[in-house]
């Protein structure tokens, strides 16, 4: 019988995400890769210090919701990482076991993963990983770099400003009355760096206004100010695909009271505010119901800006439409979305374990191909020294 792949599964990490980090590999990574059968599954947990631990236990949600947490790893050691032509990962203890890793799982959110920062160091260890590769990772996780690359592409994006924490500090007044020139309230306040809408604020005059950058530069240096959409409708479309893309269904969030799509809404209602229809989280009109050409629109302009960001392997597009003009602006790229939006795609026919199968595959297809382009340049250069 043939050794099987070993798949190592990165999750946790330094970020104000990282506990949702732990439930997308948990749920609708490594128990479908498990299921599948053909692979040896190796969690890789980074803890909030950044330290790198892998067990077993790991597998199992009660590891990290029973609050026993802390104690296990100050038991454990952390893995010893090798670039050897690959990734070899080494797990202390009695018997030292090295583990050469066949191919890579992301299942980041935020910071210090999903931005690109694990993708370029898997990129150095030449091994084939699943999603967005390193630029697009880039790109879909600065709020503002993905409107830029939109509104290059010919997309429509609602009017906005942005700010820096060094400029804020010296002349918030300034800068307030500013933004407050330029754009009108309602206002949204955004970190431009992270998801799982961590930071966000929808602010309607100067008091509010201040409070809401205050609490985005608590979490990013750099912070989005945008108008709000009137007469609002959010979707969303998630993607699969590199070339050749595969959109699943267009799915509406129940936004809260305040229309605003928070942490609390997506992550704690369990499904208050659904009547009934659930989503990853019980939140969702899946699928949107929308016009026909609406609905066809929106997967057109989702389709159209995955391709503008060099997304790969899968990512979401987040937009928003004016009911009663029917505009749809382009709103935020995610290229980790949380569980994999593996509800929709289980609405849409492709099953957990099937998604998981075909996001390897997509990684494959992509190492293959930039295995074919040439990496260095031979010259002459040193032989003048």
């Amino acid at each position: 019988m043939s050794k099987k792949e070993t798949i190592a599964v990165f999750f946790g990490g330094v970020s104000p995400e990282h506990d949702i980090s732990i439930v997308t590999a948990i749920s609708s990574v490594i128990r479908p890769l498990e299921l599948d059968g053909r692979y040896q599954v190796l969690p890789i947990y980074i803890s909030k210090k950044g330290i790198w631990y892998s067990d077993s236990s790991f597998k199992k949600i009660e590891t990290f919701s029973g609050g026993g947490i802390s104690e296990l790893l100050d038991k454990l050691k952390p893995v010893s990482v090798t670039f050897d032509g690959g990734l070899t990962i080494e797990k202390p203890g009695l018997k030292r076991s090295k583990i050469k890793v066949g191919i890579a799982f992301p299942a980041m959110h935020g910071g210090n993963g999903e931005d690109g920062s694990l993708m370029g160091l898997l990129r150095m260890a030449n091994i084939p990983f699943v999603g967005c590769d390193m630029p697009a990772s880039v790109i879909a996780m600065d709020k503002l770099l993905a409107k830029q690359v939109a509104e290059a592409n010919g997309t429509p994006v609602v009017k906005y400003e942005y700010l820096y924490a060094d400029a804020f500090a010296e002349k918030p007044d300034k800068i307030i009355g500013e933004l407050e020139k330029s754009l009108e309230y309602p206002l949204f306040v955004k970190p431009t760096h992270l998801g799982s809408s961590i930071g966000i604020s929808r602010v309607s005059n100067r008091k509010e206004l201040q409070n809401g950058i205050e609490v985005a530069l608590y979490y990013d240096n750099k912070v989005l100010v945008e108008e709000a959409v009137p007469n609002l409708v959010e979707v969303t479309v998630p993607i699969i695909g590199n070339e050749v893309m595969m959109p699943a269904l267009v799915e509406r969030p129940l936004i809260n009271d305040n229309n605003v799509f928070d942490f609390d809404t997506k992550y704690m209602n369990s499904g208050k505010k659904s009547g009934g229809k659930h989503g990853s989280q019980g939140y969702s009109e899946l699928p949107a119901k929308l016009p026909g050409k609406l609905y066809e629109a929106s997967i057109d302009i989702a389709r159209s800006v995955y391709k503008a960001a060099e997304c790969e392997g899968i990512a979401r597009v987040d937009l928003l439409i004016d009911s009663k003009s029917n505009t749809i602006y382009f709103n935020e790229i995610n290229p980790m979305p949380g569980s994999l939006y593996s509800h929709n795609w289980r609405k849409s026919g492709i099953s957990n374990v099937e998604l998981v199968a075909k996001l390897i595959e997509l990684a494959r297809q992509r190492y293959e191909k930039h295995k074919k382009l040439e990496k260095t340049f031979s010259t002459n250069f040193l032989k003048q020294f």
